[in-house]
């Protein structure tokens, strides 16, 4: 068992004060949420963490404790890291990837990384592109791979690896919505959105320059579950041509013009700026420096 999980779960609570999202991400059920926190809160022999009417907060000593547990996987890590044999750097490289990154973009990206140094445990993780600075910020992770934000926060370093630009799909049995956009028609097009996320931010900002009030018929938690529900026809979806690519349903899909463009999403590496004096990510960084991979249309 991982004596450190329970660190990381509550590291994750205290970013999101949500102990249902807490409860999925960290793939928990409620209850066991609830007897992980009872018994740190044993442990420490206070309450780290009141629930009242206007949500979950945390307290003077939660918010000690979280910097302690911070401390504590950053001393683990770096403990673990140093570890060194002949054969050169050992330890584990713990990575969070959205499902797209995972499959079109991750075997390249590591590969040079993986012949220089075969020792280093890989540790992959995948969701949702959206909690990706997340995982980053509670520890549970040592880097992460998805589209970056427009502002990456100061105190995480980002390396750019790909371009893909987002586009409106719709199913191909679809005809009068395709025909309603071909017409300039958008008012008449239902839309499929991821329910957050920079997919979702981009396009508001095309609905607004379109000065648009789109029709939601449905929103979603991931880009698959979205093509999904676009290809049964149920309304236009906008994603990352990455996505699109690399999607089993991407056959009934067609891609429809915009004007303006929707945007573009940069897919990039992210990690605290602290970190990047460990030996394996100051290694994994300089790998992909030098390897840039082709970036795809």
């Amino acid at each position: 068992m991982d004596t450190l999980e329970p660190l990381r779960v509550f590291l994750h609570l205290a970013d999101t004060l949500n102990f249902g999202r807490t409860s999925v991400e960290r793939h928990l059920s409620p209850a066991t949420l609830t007897r992980t926190v009872q018994r740190l809160e044993t442990q420490v022999g206070a309450r780290l963490l009141d629930r009242g009417p206007r949500g979950v907060a945390l307290t003077e000593e939660g918010r000690r404790f979280a910097e302690y547990a911070r401390q504590a996987l950053t001393l683990w890590t770096d403990y673990r890291e140093h570890g060194r044999d002949a054969a050169g750097l050992s330890g584990t490289l713990r990575i969070f990837s959205s499902v797209t990154a995972g499959q079109a973009i991750l075997p390249d990206l590591l590969a040079p990384f993986r012949r220089a140094h075969p020792q280093v445990r890989l540790e992959l993780q995948t969701g949702d592109a959206a909690g990706a600075i997340g995982r980053l910020d509670e520890g549970a992770v040592d880097v992460t791979v998805a589209a970056l934000p427009d502002r990456v926060p100061e105190h995480l370093a980002s390396a750019p690896v790909a371009d893909t630009p987002l586009v409106c799909v719709m199913a191909r049995t679809a005809r009068p919505l395709r025909t309603a956009a071909r017409t300039g028609d958008w008012a008449a097009v239902p839309f499929v959105l991821p329910r957050g996320g920079l997919a979702r931010d981009a396009a508001r900002r095309w609905f607004r320059r379109r000065r648009l009030d789109p029709t939601i018929a449905a929103e979603v938690d991931g880009h698959e579950a979205l093509l999904t529900l676009v290809a049964l026809g149920i309304g236009a979806g906008v994603v990352p041509h990455l996505v699109l690519d690399t999607s089993a349903v991407k056959n009934r899909l067609t891609v429809v013009p915009t004007d303006p463009p929707i945007g573009t999403f940069t897919i990039g590496l992210c990690a605290r700026r602290t970190d990047l004096r460990r030996p394996i990510l100051s290694a994994l960084w300089a790998s992909v420096a030098a390897t840039r991979p082709h970036q795809p249309a």
